[in-house]
């Protein structure tokens, strides 16, 4: 079993319930161990859209990284997610943040993700599951990260 943490994010429609039924579509494959409080945030990159609810998920899987990718797309589809540009609305986003400490860049997959220390909405809910989990190419923990970028802000 691999352990892997997640990002999950919804600002369109019942967010609430889009994260519950991602959460719930997760467990065929993935044995979910801890989730994060959920965090009401404001659009970073685009600020004309609604607020996001943000948390993260620490899981273990038997799913290999590109596996577990297309799984997480096909949920998105499944929750109502369609189709839009970069950074907009959504009903429901997913995200491999971190899968044991594996690096890996292909064209649709780096792992660890490559912006999630320049996001205090991923970094937020991860710290309240993963503390003190390292990031396999900045060797610092979740923790400092999460400081870092605060006194950055």
């Amino acid at each position: 079993m691999s352990l892997v943490y997640l990002a999950l994010g919804s600002n369109l429609g019942d967010r609430e319930q889009n994260l519950r039924s991602a959460l719930i579509a997760l467990v065929p494959h993935l044995q979910i161990e801890s989730v994060s409080p959920v965090y009401k945030t404001t659009p970073q990159y685009m600020a004309d859209q609604p607020p996001f609810y943000n948390a993260a998920v620490k899981a273990s899987t038997n799913l290999s990284p590109e596996v577990l990718l297309i799984f997480l797309k096909r949920i998105e589809e499944k929750v109502g997610r369609t189709p839009t540009f970069r950074n907009g609305p959504r009903v429901i986003d997913l995200d491999i943040l971190l899968y044991d400490d594996t690096v890996m860049q292909t064209p649709g997959l780096t792992i660890p993700h490559p912006r999630m220390h320049e996001r205090t909405f991923v970094l937020t809910p991860l710290a309240d599951i993963a503390q003190d989990v390292v990031h396999p190419i900045l060797h610092k923990t979740v923790r400092e990260l999460l400081w870092q970028l605060q006194e950055k802000l």
